[in-house]
Order: C-alpha cells, then structure tokens, then sequence
C-alpha cells in the first residue's frame, strides 16, 4: 500500500496523511510516513511534542549523511551509486501512534547553494521507499503541484488530492488530477475535508462531477481538531472524533480499491 497526499497548503493534508498512516498501523501493516512537505509537521499529528519535532535534521539538511552517500573528492561531482537502505533503518523515527516517520525536507532557494547532492539522496531514497520495500508508505506532498512535475508520487499505488469547499483549493485538486493523468497514474482520487454543511459538500460534489474528478469520501469539519492542535496534542488517538473517524474509513476504502 502506497499512497501519496497532495493538495493546496492550509487545507488539512497532514492530518489526512497522518490518520492513515496510523489507520494501516492499527490494521497490522508496517507503515513509514514520509513528511516530504517544505513545512514538516507530520510529526505533530503522529504524536510527537513539538521538543522532539523540532530536533528531527530533515534528510536534505542532514551534511554528513549527504556527503557520505555522493561525495567524490571533487567538487560539483557527486556518486549517484548509492544505496539508501540504511537511511531507513537509522534516521526513521518510531512515533506515539507506532508508525515510522522519515522527514525528507525539501530543495532550498537559490542562494543557499547547489542543492544537487541532496536532491540525488532524496530521489534515491523516494525509489526505495516507494518501489523496493514492503511497508506500507504515505507520503505527505509539499503543497501545490510540482511534486507531479518531478515524478515524486508517480509509482504510489493511490495519489490522493486533498480540497476544501474553497474554489482555489478545488482548482488546485484539478490541476494535481489533470497532471498525475497526463503522467500515466490511474488511481486518482479526491478528498473533500473540513465539510461543515450541505451547501459545502454540494459545492465539492458539484466541482468534482463537473471537472471529470474521482470524489472518494467527505471528512467533516470537527471544533475538536482544531482544539487538539491549539493543545499541541494529535486528535487521532480519539476516533469518537467525527474527521478521525472519516480518515479511518478511508484507510478501509483505500485497501479495498488497491487490493
């Protein structure tokens, strides 16, 4: 099982993307989550105090790690012979919610230098992950759409589009959609979150059918995520939460369809 989490920022991936990594955890599956957003904070949702998350060296920022897989002696020429194995084994983090994290970080700007080698690592290891190993895998995209653009999330079993009710978020869905199509991927659906009425779930409903894409579930507004998060706490320990409960549904949906 391998899935991938897409949307416009602000829009509530992350808990998705925790809530099923956890979700395949308590149906007896090996998961390893990989936060490859450009603001992590998967490790929140999947129980750590913000301490701990904020001790975590994102794979791209980890020098030594960098350097000892593509380091030639000669600079602007890197190995990319390389194996990624160990990666996992040594700097994936085991969380509350029993689920691996890997947080991969993300290309810096311009001027803080060549970022070719840490690129390198990252493809390598997405590979890995993604296409060599057993676990389960949910990857939590940065947001927006150029993860499709580099081929990130082409080999996932399942990539899901994260929207609100809000048009731009919708668009942004689509765009994710019409992309991941043009690059061959099949299993492409989207999750309309943080629903707070009818006229909400009418007007994902509505974009969705008009524009050709695959509505899987709904997961409702809840005041008891928001509570959660203002306490620094993960919500998904309590599925008499009506969002945690949509996720876990999802997780049921998702097997079914990649079985």
């Amino acid at each position: 099982m391998k899935v991938a989490v897409s949307g416009k920022g602000g829009v509530g991936k992350t808990l998705i993307a925790g809530g099923l990594a956890s979700g395949f955890v308590e149906r007896g599956l090996k998961t390893i989550a990989i936060d490859a957003d450009s603001s992590p904070n998967l490790g929140l949702t999947l129980g750590l105090s913000a301490k701990e998350t904020r001790k975590i060296v994102p794979i791209t920022e980890n020098k030594p790690l960098v350097e000892s897989k593509t380091s030639t002696g000669y600079n602007s020429i890197f190995n990319l012979n390389f194996s990624v194995d160990d990666i996992v084994r040594d700097y994936s983090i085991t969380t509350p919610l029993g689920v691996n994290l890997i947080v991969m970080g993300t290309v810096q700007a311009m001027e803080a230098g060549c970022m070719c080698a840490p690129n390198a690592v990252i493809r390598a290891l997405l590979r890995h992950l993604v296409v060599d190993r057993n676990e389960a895998i949910v990857l939590d995209l940065e947001a927006g759409v150029e993860h499709i653009g580099r081929g990130t999330a082409r080999q996932v079993d399942a990539l899901l589009t994260v929207a609100d009710s809000n048009l731009k978020s919708l668009e942004i869905a689509k765009h994710i959609n019409d992309l991941a199509s043009a690059a061959g991927m099949k299993k492409i659906y989207l999750i309309g979150n943080r629903v707070m009425n009818d006229d909400q779930k009418k007007a994902i409903q509505s974009f969705a059918d008009k524009n050709g894409l695959n509505l899987l579930a709904l997961v409702p507004f809840d005041q008891k995520v928001i509570e959660a998060d203002m306490l620094g706490v993960t919500p998904l320990k309590n599925k008499e939460i009506a969002a945690v409960k949509a996720i876990d549904d999802i997780c049921e949906l998702l097997i079914k369809k990649t079985a």
